[in-house]
């Protein structure tokens, strides 16, 4: 057995420069954990906020949220996995860019044979995402109409196949012309370029001035006031990312002004924590791409080595889809 495994480490916060790549010991999994071998793994705007501090991690600390591999070994009381099974995950604590590691089992999913490990690697952290977005967060139904900022990205083309999928309206923003036809092929009913275009009046617009039931915002502190202002009355506002800044204090009287709005500002480890509806939340991501209701797109791909390259990718909004570490 390999006794070391390449892992990225992050030393202090800072620009992708801090990332070192480092030889870090593996040993055997103990109760509840399981040793993995990554055959890739997948980038994260999370990736980004624990890189420079936002979230902050007790130093020094490994880096990345979700990747795919083979199970080597099972502690104790795993009865899920079993060595030798395909998984992917999306899961706490960091550590994912790396060779191979050791973890806790909970979160680790089974991966049917029919979807790749590049594939899940790309998808598990964006597609979980989605599913608690429009299957846990705010009750949705056919006929609904959501606002979807970063269309194009790597969690927002999951959302516009998913939606179109089940039957929901979903507006979609993006920053160039090219970003927003990717949405609209993917099943956005319409996107916006908000670099050409003010999205609140657009969105007006487009609902007739009626407004959208829900708006799903990773982007924070640029789009939020106008996102709000997006909302018909008794709407939902879901901030679930801060790509641009975190959203500053407000007065929360301002949600009674503008139509009794309601907001939440989930994330995704709140949901996975329970083991069970981990599984169930992968099992249901799992059936839309087998179902080929969901592709996952793969657009950029960097060796374990030039991770710095892809953080400053995705930093510039330089990506669309979703972006993986080969290994």
């Amino acid at each position: 057995m390999q006794t070391t495994a390449k892992t990225v480490v992050l030393h202090e916060f800072g620009g992708p420069e801090v990332l070192r790549i480092e030889d870090r010991p593996l040993g055997d999994p103990g109760p509840g954990e399981i040793r993995i071998r990554h055959h890739a793994c997948g980038l994260n705007f999370i990736d980004v906020y624990q890189r420079t501090g936002l979230y902050p991690l007790e130093l020094p600390h490994a880096l990345g949220m979700e990747a795919a591999g083979v199970v080597e070994a099972v502690g104790e009381g795993v009865t899920h996995l079993h060595p030798g099974q395909r998984a992917a995950y999306a899961a706490a604590p960091p550590g994912a860019y790396c060779e191979a590691r050791v973890m806790p089992a909970a979160q680790v999913c089974p991966l049917p044979d029919g979807i790749s490990f590049e594939a899940a690697a790309a998808m598990m952290l964006k597609g979980l995402t989605v599913e608690y977005l429009f299957h846990r967060t705010t009750p949705l139904k056919r006929g609904d109409t959501v606002l979807f900022h970063a269309a194009a990205g790597g969690v927002g083309l999951i959302a516009c196949q998913w939606a179109k999928s089940e039957g929901i309206t979903l507006i979609g923003t993006a920053g160039t012309d090219e970003k927003c036809s990717l949405a609209r092929f993917n099943g956005a009913a319409h996107c916006i370029n908000y670099r050409s275009e003010n999205f609140t009046e657009r969105v007006a617009e487009i609902t007739k001035g009626k407004g959208v039931d829900v708006v799903m915002d990773s982007v924070g502190a640029d789009t939020f006031e106008g996102s709000l202002n997006c909302l018909k009355p008794l709407g939902m506002m879901i901030s679930f990312g801060n790509a641009s800044g975190p959203v500053p204090p407000f007065d929360i009287g301002v949600l009674g002004q503008k139509g009794s709005l309601k907001i939440t500002r989930p994330t995704l480890f709140t949901h996975i924590a329970d083991h069970s509806v981990c599984q169930a939340m992968a099992r249901r991501l799992f059936g839309k791409v087998e179902g080929r209701e969901v592709k996952i797109h793969i657009d950029q791909r960097f060796a374990l080595d030039q991770v710095a390259d892809a953080h400053r990718a995705l930093e510039a909004r330089q990506t669309t889809g979703s972006t993986i570490l080969d290994l």
